[in-house]
């Protein structure tokens, strides 16, 4: 073998192992699944919810801020600002709740009732009405008191006497009630402790608001800083994290209604009934006109009416035994045309 062809044997044999070793190009990745497309939701659930009743705990709200406060007012506000944040409801709004308690001689001794709330909830057409009480309010009772008497040591701190190495406890109790039938479909209960010890309001004495302890708003920065306002917060927190698991689980009231039109003015239709037989604001109504009956040959009664459909409508208000409903279809609807509720309604 010439010394030409040697060298390239052993030239080729050096460079064949190296070739081996070398990571193979990698082959091209797979194109990436498309994600899964997100599940439908089913429809949200329409709420209200009561101002919560502080029976319980008023005798400590007086003492902690010189004077009786409706705290049961303040926590529900943060609760339903807590639950339209996190979506999981539709909340009627507090005017048209407000409204309503006022119509309705709605009275705070209510406000844990499950019958009187129900008949709220009906009026509003919601399915389900959340009513709340606030179990503790104040001072860690485990804790050493401050300095003077009053109550439960509490005085002391309020007159600006000092710290008190004492944290803040708060717990809340919710209630969702069927407004059809008031049972009880969910009960949830929060709690919320200050992280921190110290004057139980912060601010140079009473309650760190000017006029003392008149007018203040449980959803302002100033008291959520204070550690009976971190204790509120984390609370409602608790309470409506355990709301929202429970929404999925409640039933879809839909109530089988059929009346007639009482009035047409253009697109907008009266009907004569309402919300004593379970009409919504919301709700989708079929419109039909009658175009024959089928009765008993031997008897003369009627059997069936049997209808063609109009068109829809949907209702954007109600009282007690009328709703009010926007109409579109093709055909235009008069007086006495069926009005009954459509299989769609949710």
């Amino acid at each position: 073998m010439s010394r030409f062809a040697r060298l390239f044997c052993v030239s080729f044999l050096a460079i064949a192992p190296c070739a081996a070793q070398q990571p193979a190009t990698p082959a091209a990745a797979p194109a990436a699944a498309p994600a899964a497309a997100a599940q439908p939701q089913g429809p949200k659930r329409l709420v209200a919810v009561m101002n919560f009743d502080y029976g319980t705990v008023r005798t400590t709200v007086a003492a902690i801020f010189g004077t009786d406060q409706d705290v049961g007012k303040g926590i529900t506000d943060l609760m339903v600002q807590k639950l339209v944040t996190d979506g999981k409801y539709r909340v009627i709004e507090r005017a048209a709740l407000d409204k309503i308690i006022s119509e309705q001689n709605f009275n705070n001794s209510d406000r844990a009732d499950a019958t009187s709330a129900s008949k709220i909830g009906r009026i509003l057409g919601v399915d389900t009405i959340i009513l709340g009480s606030i179990t503790k309010f104040g001072r860690d009772d485990k804790q050493v008191g401050g300095v003077g008497g009053g109550h439960s040591g509490w005085t002391g701190a309020i007159a600006g006497m000092g710290k008190k190495e004492s944290k803040a406890v708060v717990a809340i109790t919710a209630r969702l009630v069927n407004t059809t039938t008031g049972e009880i479909l969910a009960s949830v209960t929060g709690n919320g402790e200050s992280s921190r010890s110290g004057l139980m309001l912060g601010g140079g004495g009473g309650t760190g608001y000017s006029g003392g302890g008149g007018g203040f708003s449980m959803t302002s920065s100033n008291f959520g800083q204070t550690i009976l306002g971190e204790a509120v917060n984390k609370a409602v927190a608790d309470c409506a994290t355990q709301l929202d698991n429970a929404a999925g689980t409640l039933p879809i009231i839909k109530a089988t209604y059929s009346g007639v039109v009482a009035d047409v003015s253009g697109n907008t239709i009266i009907i004569n009934i309402g919300n004593k037989v379970g009409v919504r604001v919301g709700d989708t109504i079929d419109v039909s006109r009658a175009i024959r009956t089928v009765k008993d040959p031997t008897t003369g009664k009627v059997l069936k009416t049997v209808t063609n459909k109009l068109g829809s409508a949907t209702v954007t208000d109600v009282d007690a035994d009328s709703a009010t409903a926007t109409y579109s279809g093709a055909n235009p609807p008069k007086v006495g045309d069926v009005a009954a509720s459509a299989a769609s309604t949710p």
